[in-house]
């Protein structure tokens, strides 16, 4: 059995969020930190410096909100790689 199928019933939690100059990445819990394109997420990679630093961990950890751009991420979507639908 994969790894990634043993994690598929594991909730994710999120202890930190920051940004580079293309990526968004997500400290969790467990000490891994996930680095994803944010072209994968329109909303995040359209919003100013300070939009995006406005977020709040929501869910205990397994979700992340940022209210003056209108987006909402699940933490489990950041690790498997899904990215944002319009």
């Amino acid at each position: 059995m994969s790894s990634l199928a043993t994690k598929s019933n594991q909730e994710f939690i999120a202890t930190g969020v920051w940004f580079s100059e293309d990526k968004l990445h997500v400290a969790l819990d467990d000490g891994r930190e996930i680095s994803v394109p944010l072209e994968f997420y329109p909303r995040l990679n359209s919003a100013t410096k300070e939009q995006r630093e406005k977020y709040e961990l929501i869910g205990l950890g397994t979700g992340i909100h940022w209210s003056e751009i209108d987006e909402d991420l699940s933490v489990q979507g950041i690790v498997f790689g899904i990215p944002a639908r319009f």
